[in-house]
């Protein structure tokens, strides 16, 4: 009897490893997420708009923006970590080169990493507590002039545009 328990026990994870295992290691790009309006108006006053995709759960913010070949213009993922928390971020599988601004929780720009390189595995730190992190296509910080402390507007932050 205990033979036979082992056996299927065996059989059971050879079926679910797999499964798990290609979760973990994502091999391709996930299917675009729900959209939803941001804005970040910078220090002079300018408002700039985007349309981001919501990265709400583990599985959808473990793979991010991996395997895409480039982030329009106006566009971006914003990962909503449902809380106060570091967030550490890396270029794994990530095509495309990104800037990351990591948001407080009333939409202040906490910290800006520009520029990551892809595929890098190097972390890329918050610095403190965020609410969320929004990544775009690099340039875009350098391209509208944004810099730590300016406001994004957003649900997530209780001052949707």
């Amino acid at each position: 009897m205990t033979l036979r328990r082992s056996l299927l026990a065996f059989a059971v994870l050879a079926f679910v490893l797999p499964a798990r295992a290609d979760e973990a290691n994502p091999t391709e790009a996930q299917p675009k997420l729900p959209t939803e309006k941001l804005t970040i108006t910078t220090r002079d006053g300018r408002v700039h708009e985007f349309d981001v995709e919501m990265a709400t759960t583990r599985d959808q913010q473990t793979i991010g923006l991996m395997f895409r070949k480039s982030v329009p213009e106006g566009t971006g993922m914003l990962f909503d970590w449902g809380g106060l928390r570091t967030s550490d971020m890396w270029m794994r599988n990530t095509l495309a080169s990104l800037d990351m601004l990591f948001i407080d929780p009333d939409g202040k720009v906490h910290h800006i990493a520009e520029n990551a390189v892809p595929q890098s595995l190097a972390v890329i730190s918050s610095g403190g507590e965020v609410r969320g992190t929004l990544e775009l296509g690099a340039g875009t910080v350098e391209k509208l002039d944004i810099h730590v402390g300016d406001v994004v507007r957003q649900r997530i932050f209780g001052n949707a545009p």
